[in-house]
């Protein structure tokens, strides 16, 4: 089976040493060997942090190369290295089972080309989803207390419905502010001028979506 690899570190110190990047590198290439896998290509993002899956140039090379049928399988030491938030995740499994390659991690056995792997992979998403459930939870308590105070909900001024879900699915993925500016502008989501998505924008749809 071809593979490709998925290395990360979240610190300018780290990526330095290079310690962390040559001791994921070490164990995949082992794991590698050991299940009879060629490595296709082993792709890297230092300094990077794990609270999101966007941002990362290495992380979406080696998806593509997944999705141009380069390979079959994306390989990472640890699952955090991938993503430290499960309903990125989880949105990551369901690309992998769509696009069909699979995804492994070796610290926690999760392997989709695997009954047991595929176990592991969907308590892992279940987590999530009890994740988004909870957000969800919380969004609703706080917009019955602004509603108790009086607090008057009205929509952002021209602005899509397209564009609100989108800024919501950030939000709840775990995005700051910045990230999601630069995912809307990314993915072409219109803003109600027409122009380039910023801060003061997101900010106010969020302010809706708290209080809507």
């Amino acid at each position: 089976m071809n593979a490709v690899a998925y290395v990360r570190v979240s610190t300018s110190e780290q990526a330095d040493s290079g310690a962390g990047l040559e001791a994921q590198r070490a164990a995949i290439c082992s794991e590698a060997t050991r299940r009879g896998f060629y490595l296709v290509g082993v792709y890297e993002d230092a300094g990077a942090s794990g609270k999101s899956v966007s941002g990362r140039p290495g992380l979406q090379q080696a998806l593509e190369a997944l999705e141009s049928g380069q390979a079959e399988a994306l390989i990472v030491a640890k699952l955090d290295r991938l993503s430290r938030s499960l309903l990125d995740f989880a949105a990551l499994m369901e690309r992998a089972r769509q696009g069909g390659w699979s995804l492994i991690a070796l610290d926690l056995g999760v392997d989709t080309s695997t009954p047991s792997g595929e176990l592991m992979a969907n308590v892992l998403a279940t987590f999530a989803q009890f994740e988004r459930r909870l957000i969800g939870q919380r969004t609703r308590d706080a917009l019955a207390v602004k509603r108790a105070q009086g607090v008057r909900l009205g929509r952002p001024r021209e602005m899509s419905e397209e564009a609100l879900e989108r800024i919501r699915e950030l939000h709840q993925a775990g995005h700051r502010v910045a990230e999601i500016v630069r995912q809307l502008n990314a993915e072409g989501v219109a803003t109600p001028r027409g122009k380039r998505w910023h801060s003061p924008g997101v900010n106010r749809a969020l302010g809706w979506l708290e209080t809507a």
